[in-house]
Parts: structure tokens; C-alpha cells; sequence
């Protein structure tokens, strides 16, 4: 019986073949792919580049790229500066507005190459750009989000809310955080959330507990004597919830305080009330018996 033959199919060792290259280039719809001669002027177009900026090739084939730029970026020099970069370096590659063939902008992903012939002599730069608009629109949305929640959190007042570290250190103060213990972010951050806990419970190592748990069970809550920085006592709520990156990796705590010191007493003054009713109607009883 013969061994098996281990030639590679003939489609894997021949080359490409040299008209199939363009062929491939003119198919791409998701990257605008061309051509620029010495002097930035386009001597290619593929179907990307018409698709998204909206030339045909008739159209722009021969004109300077500075068109696709903004009137401002035009006049501060940018195309220029982008094909000395491409020179000087290698490589220019950048972000920014491009204009559309009706004028509508869009935000592009640029990467500009120059190409060289065997002597070294300059022939052109090869140009992919990438329409990022609705992934740049996607960003401003969510760090507009961001910003929002963040005035949100750092406008509440009754509520201390800020985060730490994955040590436990301060890292964010809202407003709610400075009324209750009384220390400006200034002066606290950076500092360890154990400054908060009496004495005892530092030496009885609850803050360690209280992280260990939000990281052991995903949330750790508790009531209990807190230190304002004034060294004054307050009875607080606390929540720590443990804060993960998409990969899982513990990034640091969400911490929320509530002063609860008024509720307390007020549940312990009912406490004594109902005690004291209790002896009462106890000892009337007794009276009566007697």
C-alpha cells in the first residue's frame, strides 16, 4: 500500500495570482482602501471608500485627499502634517472628523502608509480609513452616562457613597460621604476606610471581615458604631458590594453609609417606653391582687 501523498493542495501552494489582489481590495465594504500619489492626490478608490464617503471613482480619482478633511483642519495644515508623519515615521494614524461628499461629517480611523519602490524611491501612500461614527457616538453616550451618574451620586446628601480600592482605600467622596463623617475628599482620599471604624473594631479586624465577605459573598451589610472625624460616634448602615471588570478582575468596593444614629434612638427611647409600660401595668397588677 502506498504512503499518502503530503503535497498541499494546489490552491495552497500557488500564489495568489497578481490580478486577484485588486479583486480583493475592490471587495472590501467595511474599510475605505486607496491609493495617494507622492503629492496626497488618489489614484485609487475601492467600494469602502465610495460606500462610506460617498465619491464614486470617476469622481475623485486624481483629486487631493485634503477634500475628505474639515474646512478647520484643512486650514490648520493637517493633511500635510499627516503625510510628512507618514514620511518621517512609518506610519501616521489618527482619529478625527472627515466630510462626506454631501458634507455630512463622520469620525474616521486613519492609517496612512507610504509605499516605496525597490530603490527606496517614494511612490505613494497607501490609505485605510474606517467609519467609527456609531462606535464614537456609543462612547459619548455612555460617557455622557458616566457624568450623569456621577452628579447623581456626588449631589446626594443622606447618603454616603463612594468608592475604594481593591485595599480598601478611598478613591471617590460625594457630598452625602462630607456631611456625614465630616472629611473633605481632599483630605480623605487615598486614605484607608478603616479610619472610620472605633478602635475596637479596628483591633478586631472588621474592616479586613467586612471586604473579605463582599468579595467571599458578593455584598457585605451591617449596622454598627462608626467615626465621624471629629472623633464623635454615629450608629451607620453600611453596604460594601465588590465592583468587577468585564474579565472578572475585582477593580475595587462600592460603599454606601447611612447615618442612622436618630432611628436608633428613637427605637431604643420606644424600647424603654414599652418597658416602662410594661413595669407599670405589671405593678398595677399586682396592686390590684394585693
Amino acid at each position: 500500500m502506498s504512503a499518502p501523498s503530503t503535497k498541499a493542495p494546489a490552491s495552497a501552494r500557488e500564489p495568489i495570482a497578481d490580478g486577484s489582489f485588486p479583486l480583493l481590495v475592490e471587495g472590501v465594504l467595511d474599510y475605505a482602501v486607496y491609493m495617494l500619489d507622492p503629492a496626497g492626490n488618489v489614484v485609487s478608490w475601492n467600494s469602502g471608500a465610495e460606500r462610506f464617503k460617498g465619491y464614486t471613482a470617476a469622481e475623485i480619482v486624481g483629486s487631493h485627499f485634503s477634500r475628505f478633511y474639515a474646512e478647520e483642519d484643512r486650514r490648520s495644515g493637517l493633511p500635510a502634517r499627516a503625510l510628512d508623519l507618514a514620511l518621517r515615521e512609518g506610519r501616521f494614524e489618527n482619529e478625527g472628523w472627515r466630510v462626506r461628499k454631501d458634507g455630512t461629517r463622520f469620525w474616521a480611523h486613519v492609517v496612512m502608509e507610504p509605499i516605496r519602490g525597490p530603490d527606496g524611491m517614494l511612490l505613494g501612500f497607501a490609505k485605510v480609513t474606517r467609519d467609527l461614527t456609531r462606535r464614537r457616538e456609543a462612547d459619548e453616550q455612555l460617557r455622557r452616562s458616566q457624568e450623569e451618574t456621577r452628579l447623581l451620586v456626588q449631589s446626594v446628601t443622606d447618603y454616603g457613597i463612594y468608592m475604594l480600592d481593591p485595599e480598601g482605600n478611598v478613591a471617590t467622596w460625594n457630598a452625602g460621604a462630607q456631611r456625614i463623617k465630616g472629611y473633605t475628599a481632599e483630605e480623605i482620599v487615598g486614605q484607608h476606610f478603616s479610619r472610620f471604624y472605633t478602635e475596637e473594631d479596628r483591633a478586631a479586624g472588621e474592616p479586613q471581615r467586612a471586604l473579605a465577605t463582599a468579595v467571599q459573598e458578593g455584598r457585605f451589610e451591617k449596622e454598627g458604631w462608626r467615626v465621624r472625624r471629629d472623633g464623635t460616634r454615629f450608629w451607620a448602615s453600611a453596604v460594601i458590594d465588590p465592583v468587577r471588570g468585564p474579565d472578572g478582575a475585582l477593580l475595587g468596593f462600592a460603599k454606601v453609609t447611612r447615618d442612622i444614629t436618630e432611628r436608633r434612638d428613637a427605637q431604643l427611647e420606644l424600647e424603654r417606653a414599652r418597658e416602662a409600660l410594661f413595669q407599670s401595668q405589671k405593678m398595677e397588677a399586682i396592686g390590684q391582687l394585693t
